[in-house]
């Protein structure tokens, strides 16, 4: 299948952000690791902006297969590492920076037999690992309560309990297969949406997508992974694409940065720990006016820059950081928590 699918993602892969990525981690040295490999478009940057090694972590092995024809290209600098960016530190040490694009990749996001687009038909997956349960395993097996709970948590969508229950009255009948099976179920059950509005669908594939590969776990535990990973110096860039990755990216930083926040006369200033990172970003950095018109689904992704400093590693509370967390339930079990 990843013989076939490769052949069919022709679209060029566009890395988001990049050029204020490269700008803001000037100058570019030493050995990095992009724990979001996909397309290469990131490592390839940094390699030519005077990184001396990159090493690539992606679960989807599409990306490897996908960068046996040009990897020769750059005389054994770069080292792929199939595996999750959630265990970077088990990978490497003494980074000088690592770099997370976070969300699907064009290149799983063009091909319908992937699972991930709710605007081309093909089978209801979104593994980007390509193995586990899928998003059909949740939609045909988890109860009401749980359908829920993942599409208002994971996807911000607030008809949520209208979907879940549109969900499991259709599945009565007939089991979910395909993507525009559920996109269409989805449209039929909320209003028509006004010109330039996202599609119906985008929130509740967005939850599901999330709920199958864990991406918020992974994003926590990726984000304390880096910070054992780097050495004093090394940077940490992360760029997110809606809401929710932003503020726990954000938040994550400014706890480790103690960035938390003063005492009063009524409450003294509590001792914080060492800051383990500084902050490089203030603000997040969105695209400019040619990025926007080169790559549209740049529209929604921020960039945070950060360095590490020479205090030990430590860890946050998930939800501190404003994490959402549904019950410890795998996929589709039909076990979590209700909101």
């Amino acid at each position: 299948m990843a013989e076939n699918a490769s052949n069919k993602s022709d679209a060029p892969h566009i890395p988001v952000l990049l050029r204020p990525l490269l700008s803001g981690v000037s100058p570019v040295s030493g050995t990095w690791l992009d724990g979001t490999f996909g397309a290469g478009g990131y490592t390839k940057g940094l390699l030519e902006a005077g990184a001396d090694k990159v090493i690539g972590v992606d679960r989807d092995p599409l990306a490897f297969q996908m960068a046996s024809d040009w990897i020769g290209d750059y005389d054994g600098r770069i080292e792929l590492v199939a595996g999750v960016f959630s265990k970077m530190d088990d990978y490497a040490h003494d980074l000088d920076g690592v770099v997370l694009d976070l969300g699907v990749s064009s290149m799983q996001l063009d091909l319908a037999e992937r699972g991930f687009s709710f605007m081309k038909d093909g089978p209801l997956d979104m593994r980007m690992s390509q193995d586990g349960p899928s998003a059909a395993d949740i939609v045909n097996n988890a109860d009401e309560a749980e359908i829920a709970d993942i599409l208002f948590h994971y996807g911000e969508e607030r008809a949520s309990r209208r979907i879940a229950k549109a969900i499991v009255k259709a599945r009565a009948t007939e089991k979910f297969s395909s993507t525009l099976q559920l996109a269409d179920l989805i449209e039929k059950n909320l209003p028509r949406t006004k010109p330039g509005q996202s599609h119906a669908a985008t929130r509740s594939f967005q939850g599901l997508r999330i709920a199958v590969n864990d991406e918020y776990g992974e994003l926590f535990r990726g984000l304390m992974a880096a910070e054992r990973a780097l050495k004093p110096g090394g940077l940490l860039a992360v760029v997110t694409f809606h809401s929710i990755e932003d503020r726990m990216v954000k938040k994550y930083l400014q706890a480790r940065a103690g960035k938390t926040g003063g005492g009063s006369r009524y409450a003294p200033e509590v001792q914080q720990e060492a800051p383990a990172f500084e902050l490089l970003t203030r603000k997040a950095v969105g695209p400019d006016e040619q990025e926007l018109s080169e790559n549209p689904r740049s529209r929604s992704a921020k960039l945070r820059i950060a360095r590490r400093t020479d205090a030990p590693a430590g860890s946050v509370d998930g939800k501190k950081i404003g994490m959402p967390i549904l019950s410890a339930a795998k996929p589709g079990s039909g076990s979590r928590g209700k909101r």
